[in-house]
């Protein structure tokens, strides 16, 4: 059972599938995946899941599981030990649409993204990558700490 609000076409957004929200607050409660990747369906109109890493898999499993040349947003859940030697966990939206990517999908999930980050409640930062050096784990303890 999916929620959607408005129409599906691409200037009002897609709606989010209910799976999409659950597999993100499993990793935000549950701890039970290190990402989640997202894509849209068209013939459904919706953001779905696409893939989730485990909690031992690392950042270059997540990079790596992004395509080269199709848009996708993603979460990841970004563990790191602040300077006072402490355990602390952030999570990141990614909206990863590379340069070298078709219009189409550009603007797809450019229109969506809006819609759909407002429905993952408690992430903590937001990253706009359009090729993989803006999205740098190094990038990622620097926003964190």
């Amino acid at each position: 059972m999916a929620f959607r609000m408005g129409g599906g076409n691409a200037s009002s957004g897609m709606g989010v599938a209910e799976h999409s929200v659950n597999t993100f607050l499993e990793l935000q409660r549950k701890k039970v995946h290190r990402y989640v990747i997202f894509k849209i369906d068209e013939n459904k109109k919706e953001v779905v899941v696409e893939k989730t890493g485990g909690p031992a898999e690392s950042y270059d499993d997540f990079t790596a599981s992004l395509p080269e040349n199709d848009c996708r947003y993603a979460v990841f859940d970004f563990d790191f030990v602040t300077a006072e030697n402490c355990q602390k966990s952030k999570i990141f939206f990614i909206a990863w649409s590379p340069s070298v990517a078709r219009i189409r999908p550009k603007m797809l999930y450019a229109t969506s993204k809006d819609r759909f980050r407002r429905e993952l409640k408690g992430v903590h930062y937001e990253i706009q990558a359009t090729d993989p050096t803006e999205m740098d784990l190094e990038i990622l303890r620097e926003r964190a700490n």
